[in-house]
């Protein structure tokens, strides 16, 4: 059975400070080395002495110096005390190795229409900072945190995944998009969500976060079976200007189809708006690279 560490051993400070009187001389000088007052170090280590019930330090009006028994309890303290220093300096190099990396996962939207002036932003202030982005669809993502390979995620659709902390940090719409040719592309009148139910969409694969918004917009009416299943936003965008038939992406994804004239939106009826999170485990607290990513999406949303 693994036992606690007995009280008395507990807190090495006052040992550190035996150490100090030990190589320096006087309890002042150690005081001063600890950059603490002479009284403050003199009192703790007579709580030293108190918790250890021995005399460690002879004192005089001429100073302090260590006893024999002072002498002692210093020597068998200095591996616990280098112990202790190692310990903290190896945790702070890890620190230093951690925050100077930062593993992000994130939707293909977030990922190509938002992500990139934030990771400008985000190496203003980390010039040394080296980040690897994994794209993939929302679930993905989310399994990705969950599973700890990345420390920050960003997700579409229309909840926060299991098992996951997430906040808002942009919003989107949700926009129906034919080629130039196709008997909507001229359409004034709204397509409905039961028109678009009944219509087979070149749509993106299960688990896609502008999937799950699609369906969820469609509220009760089942849609039907995609004609084409693709896993590339830029895939579908191609298919459906080349005349595959009708898409409902994000209109982050389509500005500059629209712009172009290569896709057309068609006006639909259905709840488009749609809200994109920041996600990380439940319970955990962003920190370093991370924690100020997710400041800057919140700052340019």
């Amino acid at each position: 059975m693994v036992m606690p560490l007995p009280p008395v051993v507990a807190d090495l400070t006052g040992f550190d400070l035996l150490l100090s009187v030990a190589r320096l001389g006087s309890v002042g000088r150690a005081a001063a080395a600890h950059r603490i007052s002479q009284p403050a170090a003199s009192a703790r280590l007579r709580e030293l002495e108190r918790r250890l019930g021995l005399t460690l330090l002879r004192r005089s009006p001429r100073g302090s110096t260590l006893t024999g028994t002072g002498a002692l309890v210093a020597d068998w303290a200095r591996a616990a005390v280098e112990a202790a220093e190692a310990l903290a300096a190896g945790a702070a190099a890890l620190r230093e190795t951690r925050e100077s990396r930062l593993a992000v996962a994130a939707s293909q939207t977030v990922a190509e229409y938002l992500l990139p002036p934030w990771l400008v932003a985000l190496r203003a202030g980390h010039p040394g900072l080296s980040v690897t982005l994994r794209a993939a669809n929302s679930a993905e993502v989310a399994d990705a945190v969950r599973a700890g390979e990345v420390e920050l995620g960003f997700v579409e659709g229309p909840g926060v995944p299991a098992g996951l902390r997430g906040e808002v940090v942009a919003t989107d719409r949700l926009t129906v998009v034919v080629a130039p040719g196709h008997p909507w592309a001229k359409r004034r009148r709204a397509v409905t969500a039961a028109e678009l139910a009944a219509t087979p969409l070149v749509s993106r694969e299960a688990g896609s976060g502008t999937r799950r918004a699609f369906e969820e917009a469609l509220g009760d009416l089942a849609g039907a079976a995609p004609v084409l299943e693709l896993s590339s936003t830029t895939a579908i965008k191609h298919a459906v200007a080349a005349g595959s038939g009708v898409a409902v992406l994000s209109s982050l994804a389509v500005t500059a189809e629209l712009a172009a004239g290569t896709l057309v939106a068609v006006p639909a009826s259905m709840p488009s708006q749609r809200q994109l999170r920041a996600v990380w485990p439940a319970g955990a607290q962003l920190t370093g690279p991370a924690r100020d990513l997710y400041a800057i999406a919140r700052r340019h949303r």
